[in-house]
């Protein structure tokens, strides 16, 4: 199963329960059939050494040395803002006088049209060519990428969150038949022409081979967990519940926090957070005999599951959560009605300074990981991009540049006046300063900016001390090494799948299957017999396949 995605942010996790594409349409005598397969398909596994052939050479292009090296995949952070920018970008990069259309995902209202939309306006100014970015409901993003790929109706740039590329059947298909074949623009030293791509970690890039070929530009992680567990860290500090650090302190907590008469209760979704205390791996480990075992097949998730059903049968979740796939979990958090629930680390600082301006006080903080009977925690997560950027295809070499000099300029990096326009806008309009000089975003900047070319280019991953969250730079980091011990090895890691045909398509009807038994319309003994109906459709299948990609690469 693939976590949810971004916050507010670009948060990859929080984002959501997505559901699969549903299209097809017939592309070079293939079928691309969404959220289901042709049968047939068997997928493919590049193996690692084709991968980095492929690869732009890195080039860091910091500007300004952190505050605290990043360790591994734990970002950089930034504990002050810099009283003195540089322009990283000398050039406009639009030269062609032709707009830029853009798709790209957003997690928040829609924001006003250029001609009224003076972020937008300012970013054009510097491109040099006016972005038309159309911004679409990141939890229905699924249904416009099936809509775009079954009419073959692509826009310059197409950004796509990495959640949805295993549910599209035969995207590599898609890749080659509607999108640029980035290789010989970015490969090797070629990318030099492009720094701040360039500057983007080679994990990210890997995951942007499809079949042999280098086809988009990543949106690297800002962070390799894939969940944490918020908690109102001032509502329960001052009801006296203290902080669970374990199991059964989480029950407990349950028991105490929830009271439905005064419109509380203790948690929103948990399940995947409860798997990772219990020990349970994301979806495949190695067998100590040999071989791949599903986690549906061990002990560590049944416990899981028994422990979150009980959760939901003792009447300690939301309501809202009881009874659909996706309630707004994030208001009912800001709003008190919550007290813990599941979201990606990039919906932290958002939410924590728009919210600390309306409520005093408020304070959202991180559960620490804990095991359960003895054993330790672990930790989902991987350096897979948030977002893949695609460039449409059969646009011309010299327009095939210009869009590279483009998601250039939306990469550059923290330091330069490229990056604080994008980030946080015009000052006086968008944000003002700090004592430190740190931005603070106004009311204008969160009405008129949704990520629009946030996501276009990238940027390295980085966590920056601001004004209206001052701690949450050093907490963030501190949060990650504390923990990243812990995180589950990632056995595929420079490999890159394509996934079988019969294993895409069982996914989301073995997870409908799996929240029907949580919420209590299915008993508990029957998550048996969704293991053998997962298994037989194909998730043995998809055993097969990976342990082969294993074997192929030497592992």
């Amino acid at each position: 199963m693939t976590p949810s995605q971004p916050g507010a942010s670009t948060d990859r996790r929080t984002v959501l329960r997505l559901i699969g594409l549903g299209a097809a349409a017939t592309m070079g005598g293939s079928t691309l059939a969404g959220c289901s397969k042709e049968v047939g398909s068997q997928g493919s596994a590049t193996q690692a050494d084709a991968i980095k052939a492929v690869l732009p050479t890195y080039k860091a292009a910091d500007l300004l040395p952190p505050d605290i090296p990043g360790e591994g995949p734990i970002p950089s952070g930034y504990l002050k803002y810099p009283t003195e920018l540089v322009d990283a970008v000398t050039e406009q990069p639009g030269r062609s006088g032709q707009q830029v259309r853009a798709i790209s995902p957003w997690w928040g209202p829609t924001p006003p049209a250029n001609d009224r939309n003076e972020y937008m306006q300012a970013i054009n100014a510097k491109l040099g060519v006016e972005m038309v970015v159309s911004v679409q409901d990141g939890n229905t993003y699924a249904d416009k990428l099936s809509a775009l790929l079954g009419a073959r109706d692509v826009p310059d740039l197409l950004c796509v969150p990495n959640w949805e590329v295993d549910k599209i059947a035969r995207f590599s298909d898609a890749t080659k038949a509607l999108f640029e074949d980035l290789t010989d623009y970015l490969q090797g030293d070629k990318a030099a022409a492009y720094p701040y791509l360039a500057a983007l970690p080679t994990g990210s890039w890997e995951y942007c081979v499809w079949g042999g070929r280098l086809y988009a530009a990543p949106f690297p992680t800002d962070g390799p967990f894939a969940w944490t567990l918020f908690h109102r860290k001032d509502l329960i500090d001052k009801a006296g519940y203290g902080t669970p650090t374990s199991i059964e302190e989480l029950y407990e907590f349950g028991k105490k926090a929830t009271n439905a008469n005064q419109g509380v209760w203790a948690f929103g979704t948990v399940f995947d957070m409860v798997q990772q205390f219990y020990g349970c791996n994301q979806t495949w480990r190695k067998k100590a005999d040999g071989g791949l075992e599903h986690k549906y097949e061990t002990a560590e998730f049944k416990a899981a599951l028994e422990f979150t059903a009980r959760l939901f049968a003792e009447g300690m979740v939301h309501p809202d959560t009881v009874a659909s796939k996706g309630a707004d979990e994030k208001q009912l958090f800001n709003a008190g009605k919550i007290l813990m629930y599941q979201d990606g680390m990039g919906a932290w600082q958002g939410m924590q300074g728009e919210q600390a301006k309306v409520t005093p006080g408020f304070n959202m903080q991180p559960l620490p990981f804990f095991g359960v009977n003895g054993k330790d925690a672990i930790v989902w997560g991987s350096e897979k991009p948030v977002f893949y950027t695609f460039v449409k295809k059969d646009l011309g070499r010299e327009r095939v540049e210009e869009l590279l000099r483009v998601m250039n300029w939306c990469a550059a990096p923290f330091g330069s006046r490229e990056f604080e326009l994008r980030e946080y806008g015009v000052e006086g309009k968008h944000f003002t300063r700090a004592a430190d000089h740190s931005p603070i975003p106004t009311d204008q900047f969160r009405k008129e900016f949704a990520g629009q070319v946030n996501s276009l280019g990238g940027r390295p991953p980085i966590k920056i001390r601001s004004g209206d969250t001052p701690n949450y730079a050093q907490e963030y980091i501190d949060f990650h090494k504390k923990f990243i011990g812990l995180r589950e090895p990632e056995l595929f890691a420079g490999i890159k799948l394509e996934l079988p045909a019969n294993w895409s398509k069982v996914l989301q009807p073995t997870d409908d299957k799996i929240r029907d038994i949580l919420r209590g319309r299915r008993p508990l003994t029957d998550m048996d017999q969704v293991t053998k109906e997962f298994l037989s459709t194909g998730g043995e299948e998809g055993r097969a396949f990976h342990e082969k990609a294993l074997s192929d690469n030497g592992r």
